[in-house]
């Protein structure tokens, strides 16, 4: 999983070297906990109404909500691309990105900003959804909901600490 300070540091610097296409993929990633199938989908209509229903295995659906912070930025970005309707994440070519695409090229920027490409991919950025959603959302249930897990066990994954972050929590916590 990427950790909270590269994540900031590509963000940013994906903006400062103005690649906002790059930079809202990173965002939307991030902010949504969408899988890469699903940020594929997202049109411009999806930003205005500030989320996008999905339908999976068994006729579920499932609400991707797009945080208001991101759904303004994200609209003032496609109008300065004067992207009115339609799919937002476009290749070269005018195409839908192609989850092989996107993630080789995200890997790419990572190498370029000196990340580590071992966690520089699309899946690492739903973790890094979920591991701030829980740390300032305590709700594990809503979590499985927004993630569309509908067992809280899948969940769970998300949630494992690292052996560093394991030994600071033992540190602050036991005083005893």
């Amino acid at each position: 999983m990427i950790s909270q300070p590269d994540y900031e540091y590509l963000r940013d610097s994906l903006l400062k070297d103005g690649r906002k296409k790059w930079y809202f993929i990173v965002r939307f990633l991030a902010a949504t906990g969408a899988r890469i199938s699903e940020l594929l989908k997202i049109k411009v209509e999806h930003v205005r109404i500030g989320y996008l229903d999905i339908n999976s295995k068994g006729g579920k659906t499932r609400r991707i909500y797009i945080p208001e912070a991101l759904r303004k930025s994200a609209l003032e970005w496609l109008s300065e691309a004067k992207i009115e309707s339609g799919f937002i994440f476009l290749n070269r070519r005018g195409k839908v990105m192609t989850p092989t695409g996107l993630g080789s090229k995200l890997k790419k920027l990572g190498v370029k900003y000196g990340l580590d490409a071992q966690v520089v991919y699309p899946h690492s950025f739903r973790h890094r959804f979920a591991k701030n959603f829980i740390e300032k959302y305590n709700d594990i249930a809503l979590l499985a909901d927004l993630m569309g897990h509908s067992n809280i066990e899948t969940t769970r994954i998300y949630l494992r600490r690292t052996h560093a972050e394991q030994r600071e929590i033992v540190d602050t916590v036991i005083t005893w």
